[in-house]
């Protein structure tokens, strides 16, 4: 495996350099790399700064700890509208789709090595990346539901992407961990490696990346983009609209206190 020298530590987000590839790891352990404001905002700079660096022709992005991501941190709390509502469409818009989009619009391959959760935003995250190699402890899991939440992050584009309309609808609809195995059978995930060489063959996809023809990259992910993601941006302004309108239900105020109080939620359809 390569030698990574720290570039920058930032509060939540560490970026690393080795030759030509540059790795982005979540750094929030002891939340299971839950996205909170200051995650969000790590995150986009790490992205914008590799993004921006020709030296930088391949990127990494992994998670510390015992996940690649948990999701979003809702016990961070988010601002409020006007009404007393969770501003979820302002996170949504001002926070989390630059990310994906700089993700999707970088000149230059991303590789996901994914160990343990990769749930709700960080599900999106990870399918965000051209390349996704897991670990055999990772699990894929659109936990929206679980909350009375809506796909977000561009889930309700990949996902279906992927693995297409009828385990799309699975995923979002039921909330039940995808294993795995199970996502590389379902066409989800590239590959899957024990969790101790996981580090390794990411590691080794990307530096391989990196030697390639950058530019014939950087146009087969145009192709790509405009073939499969040409409508990204509506589809995450829908996103975030839906979510707005689930902030506001009752059903979402309860699945948010039943996940803070670890307890099964009463969902009244309301």
């Amino acid at each position: 495996m390569s030698d990574y020298e720290l570039t920058h530590a930032y509060a939540t987000v560490t970026l690393q350099r080795a030759g030509a590839v540059a790795r982005i790891e979540l750094n929030r352990p002891e939340r299971m790399n839950a996205w909170d404001r200051q995650l969000g905002l790590d995150l986009r700079d790490a992205l914008e700064r590799v993004g921006g660096d020709p030296a930088v022709r391949a990127v990494l992005l992994a998670g510390a700890g015992r996940a690649f991501s948990s999701g979003a941190d809702l016990s961070a709390g988010v601002d409020p509208t006007p009404d007393g509502r969770p501003d979820l469409r302002r996170v949504l818009t001002e926070r989390y789709h630059p990310i994906i989009l700089a993700v999707r619009e970088m000149p230059k391959p991303v590789v996901a090595a994914v160990h343990g959760a990769a749930a709700g935003i960080g599900c999106s995250l990870a399918l965000a990346a051209d390349l996704v190699l897991a670990a055999e402890s990772a699990y894929f899991l659109l936990a929206f539901v679980n909350v009375g939440l809506v796909p977000d992050g561009g889930a309700s584009a990949f996902v279906p992407a992927r693995v297409g309309l009828a385990r799309a609808a699975e995923l979002a609809m039921l909330g039940e961990r995808l294993p795995a195995r199970a996502a590389l059978a379902w066409g989800l995930v590239n590959a899957v490696h024990p969790d101790d060489e996981l580090p390794a063959a990411a590691d080794a996809l990307a530096q391989r990346l990196a030697q390639g023809p950058t530019r014939a990259y950087a146009g087969i992910k145009r192709q790509l983009n405009a073939w499969l993601y040409a409508g990204l941006e509506r589809q995450l302004e829908l996103e975030a609209d839906l979510q707005q309108e689930q902030a506001a239900t009752a059903d979402f105020a309860e699945g948010a206190l039943a996940f803070l109080q670890k307890r099964a939620p009463q969902f009244k359809g309301i």
